[in-house]
């Protein structure tokens, strides 16, 4: 099966990317995971995309295509891939959907994990970092013993930038004005599938697979 995972910052998509391709024995494939693996070995993709990533700049759509029609030539994406991060708009999807082509194959689905905006703020400004052992702990889900103070090591917690309201929700902003389209194309095309991604990480597991499930007749 080959399905391309979206939605927002703190809907769970790294978590249950790990979980829905374990069940469906299918290939997990991260951007965020190939770009760290090509500036680790170096290759000519990663040196180009380190150029950009040193200079704090956004790393070209050539750049991650390229990366990502190499990861879906490999041999463990041949029999289903699920796609986190890739594509994130709609010029990307249409060169997606073009990469396919080329090796005779099509996506079967695009699951949208579906979290109010306000939940995402509650998920992400709720996390507190170790400054010392860089342990993450949450406010509401799970707090340390006590207050500021990491179990730890016993080191001072503090809040990332990148976790503050007002970061998180320029970050929600940007997202739905970048996706809002994306949805509305892969929605167009029949193969968007949304589900509620609020609750214990089993049960929206547990959503995503009986949604899917129904396509099982057309994973060819």
């Amino acid at each position: 099966m080959r399905i391309v995972l979206v939605g927002p910052p703190g809907a769970g998509k790294g978590t249950q990317a790990q979980f829905i391709t374990s069940n469906l024995a299918i290939a997990n494939i991260s951007t965020g995971d190939l770009f760290r693996a090509n500036v680790s070995q170096g290759t000519p993709l990663g040196i180009e995309a380190k150029k950009y990533m040193d200079s704090g700049d956004l790393v070209p759509d050539e750049v991650t295509i390229k990366m990502v029609r190499e990861r879906l030539a490999e041999d463990d994406a041949r029999d289903g891939f699920l796609l986190d991060g890739f594509p994130r708009n709609v010029p990307q999807a249409e060169v997606l959907g073009a990469m396919l082509d080329e090796l005779g194959t099509r996506l079967h689905a695009v699951l949208e994990l579906v979290v109010d905006d306000d939940e995402v703020v509650r998920r992400l400004a709720g996390r507190r970092t170790c400054r010392t052992c860089g342990t993450v702990w949450h406010v509401d889900f799970d707090p340390p013993t006590r207050d500021g103070v990491c179990d730890r090591c016993g080191g001072e917690l503090f809040q990332r930038d990148d976790d503050r309201e007002e970061t998180v929700r320029h970050r929600l902003e940007v997202y739905n004005d970048q996706t809002a389209p994306l949805i509305a194309y892969y929605a167009d095309l029949g193969l968007l599938i949304g589900i509620d991604a609020t609750g214990p990480v089993e049960d929206v597991t547990e959503r995503a697979i009986a949604a899917l499930r129904p396509l099982n007749h057309d994973w060819s």
